[in-house]
């Protein structure tokens, strides 16, 4: 059993890396930090005595998801769980935006995502069996003003796995869509100053969760039959429950609000 993880570095992917080696699975974790990448290799192999492959590459280029899929093909690695778990968000305006960042933004969130997951799948579903996880948001359930692209990759990501999700039912491939709220990782660092600031005021609604809670109640849902689930109460009756309830435009300013904190 091999695990792929991206985005392994740090946060979820790397607790998702530690709760599938302490099962057994040998790894290949992936994300651009190669030092990073290596320190969690180590550790896991120390504490499971599980073999770990550690690629070190930027997934927000074109040739991101062939080129992975070409290196562990060449290593013989046949792929039974795919967590894709990279990403990242900006947050200004769209016309503040340096337009190349957001391409670079749709690229890692849902073009690389396809990517890999059109190129293991194949494989999985000729088995019978496998897993595929893939990292939505309770961003996918609503617009987000001043992260409105981000927002709109996670609703992609939310509908393609769920699509996905039927389509793969009957050939004993699970997939699963995970929407986290406010995690407790680097994800506000890497979308700017403005976007920590908001996250501190999110943070005060006591939504904030951990990485290891995140994937807790992924491994959980993954024994059930769900196509996708939000991890929290509070926030499964937040984003799923009010947007159904509360007229769209009162919901947009809503979150709009809470993004600029």
């Amino acid at each position: 059993m091999v695990a792929l993880i991206t985005g392994a570095s740090t946060g979820i992917g790397a607790e998702f890396a530690r709760q599938f080696a302490a099962r057994g699975h040998d790894l290949v974790v992936v994300a651009r930090s190669e030092d990073k990448l290596n320190a969690l290799a180590q550790q896991l192999r120390a504490a499971h005595g599980v073999n770990v492959t550690v690629i070190a590459m930027d997934l927000a280029v074109p040739t991101a998801a062939g080129d992975l899929w070409q290196r562990t093909h060449r290593l013989g690695l046949e792929i039974t769980v795919l967590v894709n778990n990279a990403g990242f968000g900006t947050h200004c305006d769209v016309a503040d935006a340096r337009p190349e960042r957001l391409e670079e933004e749709v690229q890692l969130n849902c073009l690389t995502l396809v990517g890999t997951t059109s190129r293991y799948l194949p494989q999985m579903r000729a088995r019978g069996s496998g897993t595929i996880i893939n990292l939505a948001s309770t961003a996918a359930f609503l617009p987000l003003p001043k992260m409105a692209v981000y927002g709109a990759t996670k609703s992609f990501v939310l509908s393609f796995t769920e699509a996905l999700w039927s389509e793969e039912r009957k050939h004993g491939v699970r997939v699963l869509a995970v929407c986290p709220g406010l995690t407790d990782t680097a994800f506000f660092e890497v979308a700017g100053d403005a976007a920590v600031k908001a996250a501190s005021g999110m943070a005060a609604v006591r939504f904030t969760r951990t990485p290891e809670q995140v994937v807790d109640n992924t491994m959980r849902v993954l024994s059930g039959h769900k196509p996708s689930f939000v991890d929290g109460a509070a926030n499964a009756v937040v984003w799923r429950g009010f947007t159904k309830v509360l007229p769209r435009r009162l919901m947009i300013a809503l979150s709009g609000w809470l993004i600029e904190g």
